[in-house]
């Protein structure tokens, strides 16, 4: 028989549970409205995910619980809905909700304690399944982490489908490993899967959905579109009485079904790196009651690129733009940040330097790195001085490449709310800027970077004729080693086997290793990588461990 199944792909916000209620609420009618049987939502979807150490709260239980009750008994008629909440214990668990009651609970049994999870210190493991029959359809359900285990258990019940709730956030590439391990367990099983994930940021995480569907051969029957909420419905094929189920909703079998989905392009590389910052930064703004961001404008790269972004998430009368040249600033640089502000039509300043600079210089004796620094720490100043007198939040223009091996200058450039690149190497940064603008051109309009800010070599210009490389290899050879080290911990000796150079490598190591303390006090900024800086790579800050 067909089971027609709603998947809610939607963004919660953590702690804002009448926020995240409502959008339940509205899920559910909408779900009704389209004649589905189930509406499965994603993890956590009354508190919002992740809590991190507000689990731990037995205030933030008890009004999760109270929450998750209320919308039961709101939610009428024969559609039965999973609801993800968090319950005592701490648990992260779901509700099965049908007929204004709470028909039965599941709780997370494999918990991630990897990369950005710390869900063994938030959460105590369930120890059972759940089979619930729902129009004669015996549904399992496993959340998110469950499925990257072994189901064996699940599989032994012989359900007729399995719904998986999940808060999977977004890195690069990462929607085809989904897909695969998502066709894989159908095919374990022998049984239709529904995986619904969902969308938006959360602090540094950005979630992006990519709610599939497969069939018990792990053929494709629905994708949802990448970053987009939306609510799919896809009739299912199931098999019946297939189990001896844990609860008992409904036996009688369904005469029709309702379906709407279809499958959803995928977006390129480019495409889904780009919404994955966009939309980190705009809810990291609005989540958090900013009105409006202020970017410091050199006319390099780096901070156009941050522009961009700013502008296509909040648009451009919410971003300012001010440039702060010093006398070591190029004409191009000043005019490069004003052709931003022209083809843009966001808010733009110019407030030189040099007079503070000079204040500065007559009460100290500064000179060579110092003498730089200041010059970075001044624009800081003036960036905060800003912020909190017009209250636009600073957004930070360092990237990860610049992260790795401290070429930053603390509460300079470093300063911020935010750092919308920090976890895109320098070639990134690059491609982005033209797939950026290459989008504006073959949608006719202006594009936003100036073709100048792509192509001239990067420069601080904090002293006379100074470029990055000066300072650094050049970026695709620094990137090509960071990839490596920083994201896969390729060790000494492994750089060695990877073909570079042993002066590079121990260059690069020991600018990486001796950074850490930088890294610590740098903005949060959006997840894309597999393995960002933060919460993802932890490491001492003080240590004698040389990997040379």
């Amino acid at each position: 028989m067909k089971l027609s199944v709603a998947l809610a792909q939607i963004n919660p916000t953590v702690g804002d549970l009448n926020g995240n209620s409502a959008m339940i609420m509205n899920s559910v009618q909408a779900a009704k409205a389209a004649g589905a049987h189930i509406i499965v939502f994603p993890e956590m979807i009354v508190t919002g995910y992740p809590v991190e150490d507000l689990a731990l709260r037995p205030s933030f239980q008890d009004a999760s619980i109270m929450a998750v009750e209320k919308i039961a008994n709101q939610i009428s008629g024969d559609i039965v809905a999973v609801v993800g909440y968090l319950d005592r214990g701490p648990q992260n668990a779901v509700a099965v909700i049908h007929e204004g009651k709470i028909k039965a609970r599941y709780v997370k049994r494999h918990l991630p304690n990897y990369g950005v999870f710390d869900e063994f210190r938030n959460f105590t493991p369930g120890t059972s399944d759940l089979v619930v029959r729902i129009h004669g359809v015996d549904v399992a359900l496993a959340i998110c982490e469950d499925i990257w285990h072994s189901m064996a258990s699940i599989a032994s019940r012989t359900p007729g489908l399995v719904v998986v709730p999940n808060g999977s956030p977004f890195e690069r590439n990462k929607d085809d490993v989904r897909l695969a391990l998502v066709q894989k367990r159908a095919r374990e099983i022998k049984a239709p899967l529904a995986y619904v994930n969902m969308t938006g940021g959360q602090d540094d995480l950005v979630f992006d959905g990519d709610t599939i569907v497969v069939d018990k051969d792990g053929q494709l029957l629905a994708r949802a579109p990448q970053f987009d909420d939306t609510l799919i419905v896809v009739a299912i094929d199931c098999q019946e009485a297939s189990s001896t189920p844990d609860v008992v909703i409904s036996t009688d079998a369904t005469t029709d079904a309702a379906s709407s989905a279809e499958i959803a392009p995928r977006l390129g590389d480019e495409a889904e790196m780009w919404q994955g910052l966009v939309i980190g930064l705009r809810d990291y703004i609005t989540k958090n009651g900013f009105k409006s961001v202020v970017v410091g404008l050199s006319g390099g790269i780096d901070s156009a690129l941050v522009a961009a972004i700013a502008i296509d998430a909040l648009g451009a009368k919410r971003v300012n733009g001010v440039a702060m040249p010093s006398k070591y600033s190029s004409d191009h640089s000043v005019e490069d940040a004003q052709g931003l502000a022209d083809a843009t039509g966001i808010h733009f300043r110019i407030t030189p330097i040099s007079p503070m600079v000079d204040a500065y210089m007559a009460n100290m004796v500064l000179k060579g790195l110092a003498e730089e620094n200041l010059q970075a720490r001044v624009r800081g100043t003036t960036l905060m001085g800003i912020s909190n007198q017009e209250g636009h939040m600073v957004l930070a223009t360092g990237n990860k490449s610049e992260l790795a091996v401290g070429y930053s200058t603390l509460y300079g450039d470093a300063v911020g709310g935010f750092a919308p690149i920090k976890d895109i190497y320098k070639t990134d940064v690059w491609a982005l800027a033209i797939w950026r603008n290459a989008q504006a051109i073959a949608a006719g309009h202006t594009p936003p970077i100036p073709e100048r800010s792509i192509t001239k070599e990067p420069s601080a210009e904090l002293r006379p004729d100074q470029k990055d490389s000066d300072s650094l290899p050049d970026y695709p050879l620094l990137d090509s080693v960071l990839r490596l080290y920083v994201d896969e911990d390729h060790g000494f000796e492994a750089l060695l086997k990877d073909g570079f150079d042993e002066g590079l490598i121990r260059r690069v190591i020991s600018l990486v290793d001796k950074a850490e303390y930088k890294r610590r006090q740098y903005p949060p900024g959006t997840k894309v990588s597999g393995r960002a800086f933060g919460k993802d790579r932890r490491l001492p800050m003080t240590s004698r461990w040389n990997e040379q």
